[in-house]
């Protein structure tokens, strides 16, 4: 490695979504149209919660949180690649792709821990309904989401420090529209290896354990609503498990098939697509699946409109 070349290196250029200037208008309509709702629909979930007393459950407390991991993760990227659409400098200075990078690992990873978190939330709360508030208690509550923090901001920050101590003598030009790993590992003249393995290693393990605590707790709450007798009662325990199995679906679907596929199918066009729909489209998708499937915040949403119709 040129020890002079690697500090020479001041900023990155995007090569972004599409080369095509007929294009971009209409994406940055359509995708400014789509931050726009996630900004609207996430902001709207956070006062909800905080403003209606009826919502103040350890349920609606990590719903918060993840409208909350949504909101930062894809404003670190959002806002700079529609930006990018239209302006004609695309670039983005050494220490700003960092910190891109490192405020976008530590809430996606955020939100995969939390999916795990409101997963054992909602056994708790099925298994045993008379004592839910007291298993999770706000104490334990508060415990949980900064063990959550704690860890998404530990691994962010390992990927970060190793990534950006690599060597990048050669182009500057990133064939992306933010500062992801595969991009940044093709641009790098040094050896990745230990970062792939950190990566697989450390991101590995979060994800390994968050769909892990998914699958186990829901086999308790499988055999917690077999126990009760009645049809309607069964439907009723499990009805409040779809919107959350549905966001761990989409979300963890996604960022498996991103992540952790074999090397030799990685095509940076396919992954711009995939990182679009996980940094955007989803963050967009979890309010609206959580209040259209969601009794307590389709009646509080009623309850809003007769006021200000009055």
């Amino acid at each position: 490695m040129d020890g002079g070349n690697c500090s020479s290196l001041t900023d990155f250029i995007f090569l972004g979504i599409t080369n095509n200037p007929g294009m971009k208008a209409t994406l940055f309509t359509m995708f400014l149209v789509i931050y726009l709702i996630n900004l609207f629909a996430n902001f709207g979930m956070i006062i909800l919660i905080r403003m209606n007393s009826q919502l103040n459950t350890p349920m609606y407390f990590f719903l918060s949180h993840l409208s909350f991991c949504d909101l930062c993760y894809s404003t670190a990227i959002g806002p700079k690649m529609l930006v990018d659409l239209l302006a004609k400098n695309t670039s983005i200075p050494f220490v700003g792709c960092a910190l891109q990078f490192l405020v976008f690992c530590t809430f996606a990873d955020s939100e995969c821990l939390l999916l795990a978190v409101m997963a054992f939330d909602r056994y708790k709360a099925i298994s045993n309904p008379l004592l839910y508030t007291v298993n999770m208690s706000s104490r334990v509550c508060f415990l949980l989401m900064a063990g959550v923090y704690v860890l998404a901001t530990a691994d962010a920050l390992i990927h970060t420090t190793l990534t950006f101590r690599l060597c990048f003598c050669g182009s500057k030009e990133i064939n992306h529209f933010f500062c992801d790993l595969p991009p940044l590992y093709l641009l790098s003249c040094s050896n990745t290896e230990i970062n792939e393995l950190a990566l697989f290693t450390f991101f590995g393990f979060i994800e390994l354990s968050t769909i892990l605590g998914v699958l186990i707790s829901y086999c308790y709450i499988i055999l917690s609503v077999l126990k009760v007798h009645s049809a309607e009662g069964r439907f009723k325990a499990f009805s409040t498990c779809t919107s959350h199995l549905t966001a761990v679906a989409i979300f963890q679907g996604t960022i498996l098939f991103m992540y952790f596929r074999p090397s030799s199918s990685y095509s940076l066009d396919q992954d711009k697509m995939t990182s679009l729909f996980y940094t955007l489209v989803i963050p967009m998708l979890n309010p609206l699946i959580y209040s259209l499937r969601n009794k307590d915040v389709k009646e509080t949403l009623k309850k809003i409109k007769i006021k200000r119709w009055f």
